[in-house]
């Protein structure tokens, strides 16, 4: 399934990427030869996704409190093809409301309620990203959103590090079965991958829980996003491969 734009991009500007730092700040020599040093949202490893040398595209804020008024917005990969790739881990949220909005998800069936950030889990100390409700039968659904831009072939994975904070995710969502639907939506930030797999070999105790939260109803949903300079659109979802893990990591 294809769909037109679901979010489009302010005006973004080309350049190359010199290196990435601090996790929060990337050098980038743009078109016009300026070398300007942007924010960088994700702060994970960005295993593959930020290799000194590639094109990638910049988004500029007219925020005047801002220290650094411009972001780093995607990088363009050629593992399979030449493929844009969203690194903003600002956007993934704002992305899946609009496509909630839309009901481009028919695998969560007719709900009528969107509910962000709504406190649950085991000890009241979580939020789940998206609260669903209104749905037949109207069991209310518990959605949580995961960026995934790591790929190895066509095969997106997640996560590409040790994550306590996604085990801690899993484990809330297992508690709330099976008096509600738990659902885990790895948004894949490209559009060159086609299967979606746990990344084990970044954090096998991750893909482990994953498993067994999947034995016991948990809802995968690998979502494939085209991500352009123009914007994002859903490309419909990518075949899940639960122990289709690569042995390595391929820096």
């Amino acid at each position: 399934m294809t769909s037109d734009w679901i979010y489009r991009y302010p005006t973004l500007y080309p350049g190359i990427l010199l290196k990435r730092y601090k996790r929060f700040f990337a050098d980038i020599e743009l078109a016009t030869g300026e070398v300007i040093t942007a924010h960088c949202a994700n702060t994970g490893p960005m295993t593959g996704v930020c290799t000194p040398g590639s094109l990638v595209q910049v988004s500029l804020s007219n925020n005047p409190k801002r220290k650094l008024p411009y972001t780093w917005e995607m990088i363009q990969v050629c593992d399979n093809e030449p493929t844009w790739v969203g690194i903003n881990t600002a956007l993934p949220n704002q992305v899946v409301k609009l496509a909630l909005e839309k009901h481009l998800f028919p695998q969560l069936g007719n709900y009528s309620e969107i509910k962000g950030e709504v406190i649950y889990g085991l000890d009241k100390s979580s939020r789940v990203d998206f609260f669903l409700t209104g749905s037949d039968p109207e069991v209310p659904i518990y959605l949580e959103v995961k960026n995934t831009t790591w790929a190895q072939g066509r095969l997106a994975l997640f996560p590409d590090t040790v994550t306590t904070r996604g085990q801690k995710h899993l484990r809330e969502l297992m508690g709330i079965l099976p008096q509600a639907r738990a659902v885990m939506l790895y948004l894949i930030d490209r559009g060159d991958c086609t299967e979606f797999a746990p990344g084990d070999c970044a954090d096998p105790v991750y893909g482990k829980m994953l498993r067994e939260a999947v034995a016991i109803g948990l809802e995968v949903l690998p979502c494939r996003f085209d991500t352009k300079p123009e914007g994002i659109r859903y490309l419909g979802l990518a075949n899940f491969r639960p122990s289709m893990s690569p042995l390595s990591i391929n820096q």
